[in-house]
């Protein structure tokens, strides 16, 4: 998400930071195409102006025009101004109400509602250490249960049963006695929801929300449908008095208007961002990471948590210890560092978080394709557990004529696989020989602008492209 919109925002404002004198002028035409950039985005145009304006009135002050740095002064106006517009700082959930908390989910149809509850119920089990409840008051679309069941044994939070025939609203006071008996934390309770608004679906939820006076109400709403979600949002807001807003399918996005419109014109924060249908596609919404991403600083922060949560520490920490004794590190080792980058969200995920990256070239950012990685993974399954523990015998032309075979490659492909694995293995003894320092030196100058991430490499080595 945001990638049309920083780019646009990265060239406006390098033309400005490095020019030593800012005058109201140029200020003016920045402006202009902060203005056209965010428009392209879809961004409301209220918000648009009121953005614009905003940033007119600081950046024309003493703390732009009279800074020792003006031209960076004033991105940090803009930087500032951004995350105001995306609600400010991060808000959590209020489940400080007497158990159950209950939490309303509100959208229209296809807006991923029911995917979204479970992956707030997961969230809440996991991170919160939460026991949930979840329950689908949708009796108009008889799969909604059925969808809801399954997925909250995926997650592994209780799920009460509903069907069609009932009133959403008796539905929903039965699960929250239900919950009561059973003393859940939060009973989530996913709503019906309809193409386009009407009366009916209104009337429904309100009768639900009277029925179990939640502590939040969240309005679930696809990104991609721009200025669209601002206007829904509005008409939900009028009706249930929203208390939050997750975005879904943020991935798809490459805009960003939802974001940087919705939660002005609700006056309510972003809590969520959902991407894609697994179960553990949903992290909190954080305004000032996301203004830097947006202005190409990256997003740390993020990396480090995503590291934290995805990384297998007890194969990371193994794999040190083997490294450190002076075993050879070898091609079931390079398999699972692989495996680590695809579980991360893929290179193409770190990069994002990184700051620096935006600006290296389209045409090198176009050669960190994760289906290298996928293939480079599939490459080693064809190998035999002897090969994957002795490497050098990838060295015969037969062994690699059967690999490429049974992986559905070339030997081209083999070739560089092992190119790959052998800078790899060069840089784990450095690392064995010499602690992180010699590593360090051993990669400087190897990896694009902005540094490494934490723990010194991305996990599998640098990416096609970068060596």
């Amino acid at each position: 998400m945001f990638k049309n919109l920083s780019d646009r925002l990265s060239d406006t404002l390098k033309k400005i930071r490095g020019q030593a004198r800012i005058t109201e002028d140029n200020i003016t035409d920045a402006l202009r195409d902060v203005r056209v950039a965010l428009l392209e985005a879809d961004v409301a145009l209220p918000v648009v102006r009121s953005f614009t304006e905003r940033v007119k009135q600081r950046a024309i002050g003493q703390e732009v025009l009279k800074s020792l740095s003006p031209g960076q002064a004033f991105v940090k106006v803009v930087q500032d101004e951004l995350i105001e517009i995306l609600g400010g700082g991060t808000r959590e959930l209020n489940l400080r109400a007497q158990p159950p908390a209950v939490v309303l989910m509100a959208g229209l149809q296809g807006s991923g509602k029911t995917t979204t509850t479970a992956k707030l119920a997961k969230l809440l089990r996991e991170r919160e250490n939460k026991k949930v409840m979840v329950v689908s008051c949708d009796v108009h679309r008889p799969a909604a249960i059925e969808q809801l069941r399954t997925l909250a044994e995926q997650v592994k939070v209780e799920f009460h049963h509903s069907q069609t025939g009932e009133a959403a609203e008796t539905i929903a006071a039965r699960a929250l006695e239900d919950a009561r008996r059973k003393f859940m934390d939060v009973l989530l309770v996913d709503t019906a929801g309809r193409l386009a608004i009407d009366q009916e679906m209104m009337a429904e939820v309100q009768r639900i929300h009277a029925a179990v006076t939640p502590v939040e109400t969240l309005f679930v709403v696809d990104a991609m449908t721009g200025q669209d979600a601002a206007n829904t949002a509005s008409a939900f807001n009028d009706a249930l008095s929203l208390t939050g807003v997750v975005l879904t399918k943020v991935d798809g996005d490459a805009r960003g208007g939802a974001a940087l419109s919705v939660s002005q014109v609700v006056g309510q924060p972003i809590k969520y961002l959902g991407t894609g249908e697994k179960t553990d596609g949903l992290e909190p919404f954080h305004p000032e990471r996301i203004a830097s991403r947006i202005l190409g600083m990256g997003d740390v922060l993020s990396l480090v948590e995503e590291v934290q949560r995805k990384v297998d520490q007890d194969k990371a920490e193994k794999l040190a210890k083997k490294i450190t004794k002076g075993r050879k590190f070898d091609l079931t080792d390079f398999k699972e560092q692989l495996e680590q980058m695809v579980n991360m969200g893929g290179m193409a995920s770190l990069m994002d978080k990184l700051p620096g990256m935006g600006q290296i070239p389209d045409a090198v950012k176009a050669k960190v394709d994760d289906s290298e990685t996928r293939r480079m993974i599939a490459i080693i399954n064809s190998m035999t557990p002897k090969e994957r523990r002795f490497p050098d015998l990838m060295s015969k032309g037969s062994r690699k004529r059967r690999v490429a075979a049974g992986s559905g490659t070339q030997i081209q492909d083999v070739n560089r696989l092992m190119k790959q694995y052998n800078q790899m293995q060069r840089m784990m003894k450095k690392f064995g020989k010499g602690g992180m320092k010699g590593l360090m030196k051993k990669m400087k100058g190897r990896m694009p602008p902005g540094g490494m991430p934490p723990g010194g490499m991305p996990p599998g080595g640098l990416p096609p492209g970068f060596q």
